[in-house]
């Protein structure tokens, strides 16, 4: 529970007089409480694109999305202990071609994702110029592919966590399409600690040739610090593989600059390498999705889930009848 301070030492202070977090609700008991009642919730963070059509039909609450900070995409495991050439770039490449980013934009995520290029979000700083996300290129594919030597016979291996299953259904599908079979695990809640644990500390070669990882940026000024880095570079927790000379020297140039011109350049030349070398399976940028009562106007944030500038109405519950001379306050409520 969060009390505004009323005596904080700026101009902006806070527009509600308490804010009430709840953890203690599943993703459909929250959803519930914003679109069918009043008084118990007034924000649903992490809405999936499958509950967007029942929040815009409530008439007790209203979608809010917004392009964020968040990138999903494969990770290819390129151990040389794995029986396949994942370490050769055209094997990369060729699962980056075979790969539909419109459908998966508008089928699997409903509209609410935009096509990926490389690891940066188009409305990031850091994101190179002229980027454009591959497009479904087959032929090239299955060309590439075989010019990498995958062996035949030998499927791919494809893991996801639970709540990307779909995702990674649509993917197996696309790549099937350029006649590579493809066999999709997916990972129960219960075991995603360990996966995580196999994957960050290094000591163990994951049991799978691609997994479907979704991360996020802190802030749009320079994603290799919090994005790229954390998969490729020396001390990366989702970097697959041996360390990669090329990455380390890229980061070590951007992180002595102190120029922000420079450091912007510096940032972009990260991301082209990251798309020349299709260093990871990239698919799309996911928007943040929010259900926010009627009566509580909130802004939504490209990073993190903020409500310095959010305020409710005369007409909010909190301030209906025998309380409308009490401050307002927002309760709100985690769908995942």
């Amino acid at each position: 529970m969060l009390e505004a301070n009323h005596d904080h030492n700026t101009e902006r202070q806070a527009r509600l007089a308490r804010v009430v977090f709840r953890n203690d609700l599943t993703p459909a008991e929250a959803l519930e409480a914003v679109c069918d009642r009043e008084g118990e919730v007034d924000i649903v963070t992490e809405v999936s694109p499958a509950d967007a059509k029942r929040v815009q039909s409530s008439e007790n609450a209203r979608l809010v999305t917004i392009d964020a900070n968040r990138v999903l995409v494969g990770i290819f495991n390129q151990w040389p202990e794995r029986d396949v050439p994942l370490s050769d770039r055209r094997a990369r490449e060729a699962l980056s071609l075979a790969v539909d980013r419109e459908r998966l934009c508008s089928e699997v995520m409903d509209g609410y994702a935009t096509p990926l290029a490389s690891l940066t979000p188009s409305w990031c700083n850091g994101c190179f110029p002229g980027a454009q996300p591959r497009g479904r290129d087959t032929e090239r594919a299955r060309a590439l592919l075989a010019d990498a030597g995958w062996p035949r016979g030998r499927s791919l291996s494809l893991a996801a966590p639970a709540s990307l299953a779909g995702v990674a259904r649509a993917i197996a599908e696309d790549i099937r399409g350029i006649g590579l079979d493809v066999d999709v695990i997916e990972v129960a809640d219960e075991g995603l600690i360990a996966g995580a644990r196999t994957l960050i500390e290094k000591k163990l070669v994951p049991p799978w040739d691609v997994l479907v990882h979704a991360w996020f940026d802190l802030s749009s000024d320079l994603p290799p610090a919090v994005v790229h880095r954390e998969f490729f570079g020396s001390d990366g927790a989702f970097r697959a593989g041996p360390p990669i000379p090329e990455f380390d020297r890229l980061f070590r140039d951007l992180v002595s600059c102190i120029d922000s011109d420079e450091a912007r350049r510096r940032a972009e030349e990260i991301d082209r390498w990251c798309y020349e070398e299709a260093a990871v399976l990239s698919l799309c940028a996911p928007q943040a999705l929010y259900a926010v009562n009627r009566n509580v106007e909130f802004k939504a944030y490209r990073t993190t889930f903020e409500l310095a500038d959010t305020e409710v109405s005369a007409d909010h519950w909190s301030r209906r009848g025998t309380a409308r001379e009490r401050a307002g306050k927002a309760v709100a409520a985690p769908a995942g």
